[in-house]
C-alpha cells in the first residue's frame, strides 16, 4: 500500500513524473509541470486528469485546432491518433494513464 499526496508532489523539471503503477502494460503516472508540453500523438489511448491547478488542453479534432481549459477534477481522453498538447497555467499536477512507453 502506498499513499501519495498529489498536491505536495513537485519534480525537478517540467513534466517530471512519479511512476505510481504499471498494470498489464498500462502506466499511471503523476506529473508536475509549470511549462507547456509539445504537440504529440500517442501510440495508444490516454486519460489525462487534472488533480491540481489549471491546464489548457490544445487538440486537433476534425482538422481544426481547438482548446479547452481543464480545471481540478476535469478529465481529457485522447483516443488513438489525437494530436494534442497541454499548457498549464502556473503549476499543475496531472495524473496520466496510458500505454507503457508512450510519449
Amino acid at each position: 500500500m502506498h499513499i501519495i499526496r498529489a498536491k505536495n508532489f513537485t519534480a525537478h523539471k517540467a513534466w517530471g513524473a512519479l511512476n505510481i503503477a504499471c498494470m498489464q502494460g498500462i502506466t499511471t503516472r503523476l506529473h508536475w509541470s509549470d511549462k507547456a508540453y509539445h504537440w504529440h500523438i500517442n501510440d495508444g489511448e490516454e486519460v489525462f486528469v487534472v488533480l491540481d491547478g489549471q491546464v489548457t488542453m490544445h487538440y486537433v479534432q476534425d482538422g481544426k485546432q481547438l482548446s479547452k481549459l481543464l480545471e481540478s477534477g476535469d478529465i481529457f481522453f485522447a483516443s488513438v491518433g489525437t494530436e494534442h498538447y497541454a499548457d498549464p497555467i502556473g503549476e499543475a499536477r496531472v495524473l496520466v494513464i496510458e500505454k507503457q512507453g508512450s510519449i
